[in-house]
């Protein structure tokens, strides 16, 4: 009896020693292994927006549909922008007909200026017998008179070429805002939460669609601190998403160097403005940890500010 109340009184501890064994297992784990449910999808978002102001004539695209990089989104009216490339087109023209005028004075101006000088210059070395000093004075006053229309003419025909440059400049815009009233799709991606529609006017810079890059998802896990001496740049990760489906394979990309700090904002006076209460329970803030995705499965449908898992293995596991 006694030996049988000795083997129960093991067995019990044997029992209770090992449950301690496995809960104190299970809470490391749970505290210090690399893993978080509190995971989100992300990927960049691009906020479309027009080079130029206009009325939209014109919406391609339909909520959540897929575009590829290049396609016309929406279209302003056209109208106005025509009229400006025929504007720049009459303008380029007159600064043309301008240089062939300036050109031609120049030339006639050039020819007049040699030949005034070449009669002062012949009449600079007649004897005095010849020619008198009156008439030699004003052969040279008009040779010097020539020279200053000569170079008037050339700073004419400097500023007319320079006019041609600055129409053919006006021109090239004039086409680039043609061509930029059809906005296209800078990658390729999902149009999301369309509210954009014909009639509506769009301002230059202000996004008017917004277009999820499809090329461009990845993970952000939020780790505890207590978990963050796990966690390393290469890594391998599991990410597990809340809706189901087949496990995505990635790796550590990156870790956040900062996150905000509640307890000490900047004040008003640019000093720190510390919380005087201090609570004993202390919860472990949590960092962003960026995964890169590897391989996406068939089939796997991702939406930006979708809820996963992550769970790493270190490399020192691996």
């Amino acid at each position: 009896m006694k030996t049988q109340s000795i083997l129960r009184a093991v067995v019990t501890l044997t029992v209770l020693v090992v449950a301690i064994v496995l809960v104190r297992m299970l809470w490391l784990d749970y505290m210090f292994s690399p893993w978080t449910r509190d995971g989100r999808v992300r990927a960049q978002v691009v906020q479309v927006s027009t080079d130029v102001s206009g009325l939209v004539s014109e919406v391609r695209v339909r909520d959540n549909q897929f575009v590829r990089k290049g396609d016309i989104l929406f279209v302003l009216d056209p109208a106005r922008f025509h009229y400006a490339v025929a504007q720049a087109d009459a303008d380029l023209l007159r600064a043309q007909a301008q240089v062939a005028q300036a050109k031609a004075r120049m030339a006639a101006s050039e020819s007049s200026f040699a030949m005034r000088r070449a009669q002062a210059a012949r009449r600079a070395n007649l004897a005095g017998d010849v020619i008198s000093d009156e008439t030699r004075l004003d052969s040279a006053s008009v040779a010097k008179q020539s020279s200053a229309d000569y170079a008037a003419d050339v700073a004419a025909y400097t500023a007319a070429e320079a006019a041609v440059k600055a129409a053919v400049v006006a021109q090239q815009t004039a086409q680039l805002n043609l061509a930029r009233s059809e906005v296209r799709a800078p990658s390729d991606g999902f149009i999301t939460n369309l509210n954009l529609y014909p009639g509506d006017f769009a301002t230059a810079g202000t996004a008017r669609m917004a277009l999820v890059d499809s090329h461009s998802f990845w993970v952000y896990g939020y780790f505890e601190e207590t978990k963050l001496p796990g966690v390393h740049v290469g890594d391998r990760a599991v990410v597990r998403l809340m809706s189901g489906g087949k496990d995505i394979e990635g790796h550590v990309d990156s870790l956040a160097s900062g996150i905000a700090d509640r307890d000490n904002p900047t004040g008003a006076d640019l000093l720190a403005d510390v919380n005087p209460i201090f609570t004993w329970v202390r919860l472990a803030q949590r960092v962003p940890v960026r995964i890169h995705l590897d391989r996406i499965p068939d089939g796997i449908k991702l939406a930006m500010g979708m809820t996963c898992t992550v769970t790493l293995q270190p490399r020192s596991v691996r």
